[in-house]
């Protein structure tokens, strides 16, 4: 359980940053609308993995074996 506090925290940090980097950069509008919304799209997939994984329904595997 500890172990995935620390993966979502890393996964915030890091989505931040990225939100940060795609608010800071000034591209063109339908451009940097497609790029908001796909980072949405991975990050909400990748969030949805991780807690199905957390319930035993499969999702992301945490450990490489």
């Amino acid at each position: 359980m500890l172990d995935l506090l620390v993966y979502l925290a890393i996964f915030v940090i890091v989505a931040i940053l990225i939100w940060w980097l795609l608010q800071q950069i000034t591209l063109p509008e339908p451009i940097g609308k497609i790029l908001m919304i796909v980072f949405v799209i991975i990050a909400a997939v990748v969030l949805i993995g991780f807690l199905l994984n957390v319930t035993g329904h499969g999702g992301i595997p945490l450990k490489i074996r």
